[in-house]
């Protein structure tokens, strides 16, 4: 069983669609309970940070997200989630994240459209399981102002180019994040939905 958390904000019933698609059993939950006993987490998110945090900190989520990755339970962060994942963000004045990841979250610099929506590459870093399969360049689907700047660069398994290079893919341990939407990414994004369904079969 996959949780995906309903803080509020995200994009919560084409996520489940697709794992449903996937054959993987997954619940949209906010219920502590559910999320600690499930498999693995899917934390989606699309709007602001602080808002994100705000709302996770107001349903006592925080915590149960901090445990899992401490006890190494498979998490997927998407877009805004994987905002949240990081230490700090800028967006509308300083905001406190979960520091699952070590990191900031910036906006795109002066002179660029944002968002940053539309289809992107992802060129890999290094090897990663949650992209196990994916051609090198393949197009992803984003929309997003802010982007993630990992304290530690070996932690991206994927970068992308927008007015410079950005993290749009990491992975700690079993912690991982997309800033890229792969339920809204064809058949590549399924198959990143289906890594993860693998890694946490495996937990």
């Amino acid at each position: 069983m996959i949780a995906i958390v309903d803080y509020g904000l995200g994009n919560l019933m084409s996520i489940l669609y697709a794992l449903e698609r996937l054959g993987q059993e997954a619940i949209i939950t906010s219920s502590r309970e559910e999320i600690s006993s499930a498999d693995g987490i899917i934390l989606p998110g699309v709007g602001a940070f602080r808002r994100g945090m705000e709302n996770l900190n107001r349903t006592n989520l925080t915590a149960v997200l901090k445990e899992s990755a401490k006890d190494n339970k498979p998490i997927l962060g998407i877009c805004l989630g994987m905002q949240l994942l990081f230490t700090r963000s800028s967006e509308h004045g300083r905001s406190n994240g979960l520091n699952i990841i070590p990191g900031r979250v910036e906006k795109f610099g002066a002179g660029l459209k944002v968002p940053h929506m539309g289809w992107n590459q992802i060129h890999k870093t290094r090897p990663s399981s949650l992209l196990a399969g994916i051609p090198e360049g393949s197009f992803f689907y984003f929309a997003h102002s802010y982007y993630p700047i990992p304290a530690d660069a070996g932690v991206s398994v994927g970068v992308s180019e927008y007015g410079g290079q950005f993290a749009s893919a990491v992975e700690v341990g079993r912690v991982f994040a997309t800033q890229f939407h792969p339920e809204r990414s064809g058949n590549l994004g399924l198959h990143v939905l289906e890594n993860f369904c693998k890694i946490c079969r495996k937990s």
